[in-house]
Order: C-alpha cells, then sequence, then structure tokens
C-alpha cells in the first residue's frame, strides 16, 4: 500500500531534510502522547555520523550534541536556514552522552569519567575533568535530576552487575562528589517483554519534564523503556529497527517533545527523531 503524506508542524520545526514516516505495518506501540512510528526525521551532516548525547536548548529551539570519537560540541539548530555551530572542548576521547546544567556542560567518556566544561565572556571553552573512582565499568547514558540536583550514570556494563539489574550511580552536584546508588530491575523489564531473562544494555535516557518519567533507550535491544523518575520500570516498547537503526541519545523540550538520536550505523546518514507530544 503506498502512503502519501502532507508534513505539516505548527512548531516551524525545519532542518536540512525532512521526512514523515509511512505507518508501520506491524502496529508498534507507543507511550501516553507519542507515535512511535511518525516521526519528523531531520538527516544530519557526515560530520556528525557517530552522533550520541544530545541535550535540547530551549533559549533558542536547538540541540546540542557532541560524536563518539572527537571533543567537539555541535549546536544543531531547529529551526530554518540557521547554520550547525560547533566548539572544540577537548582531545580525542571515547564520549557518550551530554547534560547541560545552568551553564555548565557534563560529558560522560565511556569509562565514567564526566569533562565539564562552560564559556567565559570571549566564547573560551574553561574544562575540568571529573574521575569515575572505580575501574571495569562501561556507561553510555548521563542524565540531570533536577529533583535531587544530581547528575546521573546507568551502567551498560559494570563488573558488580548481575544479568537481574544495572547500577546507577549518582554524581551530587552540590558536594561535587559520587554519593549514592541504586539500581535498575532488568529482570521486569524482561517480563514485560514475555522473556525470562535478557541483557539489557541501555545507551541513552532522559526525564520527560511533562510526565515526569524517566525513558531509557537501548540500541542493542532495540527497546524503549519508560519507568518512574527513580528508575522503576514501568512498561517496555519494542522500537522499529528501520527508524531506530541504533539510537544514542535522546531528549525532551519543556513542552515533552522527544528528540531521540541515532548514528549513521553505515546506513544512510545519521539523524534526529522528533516526536510531538500530544496530551492525552
Amino acid at each position: 500500500m503506498n502512503y502519501t503524506y502532507l508534513c505539516v508542524f505548527g512548531f516551524l520545526f525545519v532542518l536540512l531534510n525532512i521526512q514523515c514516516s509511512q505507518p508501520d505495518e506491524n502496529n508498534y506501540q507507543s507511550p501516553d502522547g507519542y507515535d512511535l512510528t511518525r516521526p519528523y526525521l531531520i538527516k544530519l551532516p557526515v560530520e556528525l555520523d557517530e552522533i550520541s548525547g544530545v541535550v535540547y536548548y530551549a533559549k533558542d529551539t536547538s540541540v546540542f550534541a557532541i560524536g563518539d570519537e572527537f571533543g567537539i560540541l555541535y549546536k544543531v539548530p531547529l529551526m530554518p536556514n540557521k547554520p550547525i555551530r560547533k566548539w572544540k572542548f577537548s582531545d580525542q576521547g571515547d564520549y557518550e552522552d551530554l547534560a547541560l546544567v545552568d551553564k555548565t556542560f557534563y560529558v560522560l567518556q565511556s569509562d565514567g569519567s564526566i569533562t565539564t566544561f562552560t564559556f567565559d565572556d570571549k566564547n573560551t571553552v574553561l574544562t575540568n575533568d571529573i574521575q569515575f573512582p572505580l575501574e571495569g565499568n562501561e556507561f553510555e547514558i548521563l542524565y540531570y535530576h533536577p529533583h535531587q540536583f544530581k547528575l546521573v550514570m546507568i551502567c551498560k556494563d559494570c563488573d558488580a552487575d548481575k544479568k537481574n539489574a544495572l547500577t546507577v550511580f549518582h554524581f551530587n552536584l552540590l558536594k561535587k562528589n559520587f554519593d549514592d546508588t541504586s539500581s535498575i530491575n532488568v529482570t521486569s523489564i524482561a517480563n514485560m517483554m514475555g522473556e525470562e531473562k535478557i541483557k539489557f544494555k541501555p545507551s541513552a535516557a532522559a526525564l520527560n519534564p511533562v510526565t515526569d518519567e524517566l525513558f531509557i533507550v537501548s540500541a542493542i535491544n532495540k527497546l524503549l523503556v519508560v519507568a518512574d523518575r527513580n528508575g522503576r520500570p514501568k512498561a517496555a516498547y519494542p522500537l522499529d529497527g528501520r527508524l531506530f537503526k541504533q539510537p544514542e541519545g535522546i531528549t525532551f523540550s519543556p513542552a515533552g517533545d522527544m528528540i531521540i538520536s541515532n548514528e549513521a550505523a553505515d546506513r544512510g546518514v545519521a539523524n534526529l527523531l522528533f516526536y510531538k507530544y500530544k496530551k492525552r
């Protein structure tokens, strides 16, 4: 069956190349307020083929983003006819996620270390590093928890973890230290999927400012998990691999609009998937 759509978006959301997706015949389910099968698709330049963390910037309707290997911060406008800007904040590394609190950026490296940086009045980057105290861990997730004034890191593959749980580390922004841990119940996610057990390896997470829920994405599992703000899973949604070829970042606008970044993954170019939040 052929479908033709006219993409009309009152948010004036235009960048590079936007498409409306066709409905999926497999009827993938979606969280309340979203339709995961019909995003606004924004293709990104080749330089961002390995896009990872993203964070929404409400001041001028844009998205800050980082790539996996190079210490470069990108600013991708979501309005038409504006160029992508970039700043170098560090050397080569294994950069996985990004958070923005007030005027300070926090960039997670895969070993748990965090590079922080700000800009002075001359637009010069001022950096500092936070070393993670434990070895043998792999992370891809960093997000800001405003209720606790903490940065949160969810393990992707940590030595201490068993298959039934993932450890969550908390960095206190007031005390400037890692001061607490919690966990995410992987067994409950498996049960939601009708499985006895799964090896859950999440790649991105962010708090939805409207629903106050935690949205966790796994590129490997092709899965979106919705949890309460403390990480207790509530629902799990399989993702269509044709749309979510390698989701590595997630962020929300203050109105609840969801943006998920996909690496190129040797299939075309990287992109942003934009989902307008529609309160039901």
